[in-house]
């Protein structure tokens, strides 16, 4: 039997949701506030609900949501689909759960480096059998950028633009080129590690800036936009099947 999921990403600024029945994807899309997701919650009449939020002020929008059907919240004590050797279960944000359970249910029974350019930059290990390691955190793009502005009595703000030159002619192609190529060879450095630690390593990188680095990554790298919705959908399917009863 078949069973509509709506899963929801609540971030900083935006609310991105995913509308799914069993693993086909119907729909995808971003909102800004909660009456919105409301609404879309409201003309979907889903059957669970799959709810992850970086942010502490979620139980009104909880409540509103469980006046509608099951929900779960995904947080250190959901039961997951592989095995969490997290030392600080509490302190592992749930979106780098989210994208472990995506990619390995995409790349089941392979070892995967997760790589999610969001305002962070995390990277998230999971090997073949299905157990995950931890990884890395670190500044994303904006956030580096910011920083030089921000903590500068005179450097600029800069809008970062991919393919910056190496050596930047002005102060601005500077900040673009530290910035912008200091986080690719970061990133690169980090897959050569993983590559030659793990044999036959899958490279899966999504979040929002993951278009700024996918065409200079080489190697077999794979580009998941939605991961993290994906993931949430799985981690929901596995509790719908093994603990229904949940709300």
């Amino acid at each position: 039997m078949q069973i509509r999921n709506i899963v929801i990403d609540k971030g900083n600024t935006l609310i991105k949701y995913g509308i799914f029945n069993d693993t086909e994807i119907l729909e995808l899309g971003e909102v800004k506030s909660s009456g919105d997701i409301l609404k879309i919650v409201s003309d979907h009449v889903p059957d669970y609900i799959m709810y992850s939020s970086v942010s502490k002020k979620n139980k009104k929008l909880l409540t509103r949501l469980r006046e509608e059907t099951k929900v779960l919240k995904l947080n250190h004590k959901t039961p997951l689909p592989f095995i969490n050797h997290y030392q600080t279960p509490k302190t592992l944000g749930p979106d780098r759960l989210a994208a472990v359970a995506g990619a390995f249910h995409m790349f089941r029974d392979q070892n995967t480096l997760v790589i999610d350019t969001g305002t962070c930059v995390t990277y998230d290990f999971i090997d073949a059998e299905g157990n995950y390691h931890g990884g890395a955190i670190s500044p994303g793009l904006q956030m580096r950028s910011n920083a030089l502005h921000y903590f500068t009595a005179k450097l600029p703000k800069v809008e970062m633009t991919p393919d910056a030159e190496v050596i930047g002619k002005t102060t601005a192609e500077s900040i673009n080129s530290g910035v912008g190529n200091g986080m690719l060879m970061e990133v690169q450095g980090m897959i050569r590690y993983y590559e030659e630690t793990f044999k036959d390593l899958h490279v899966v990188i999504c979040g929002g800036d993951s278009n700024f680095f996918e065409t200079k990554l080489k190697g077999h790298i794979f580009a998941v936009a939605n991961l993290v919705l994906i993931g949430l959908n799985r981690i929901l399917l596995y509790n719908i099947e093994n603990f229904e009863d949940f709300n």
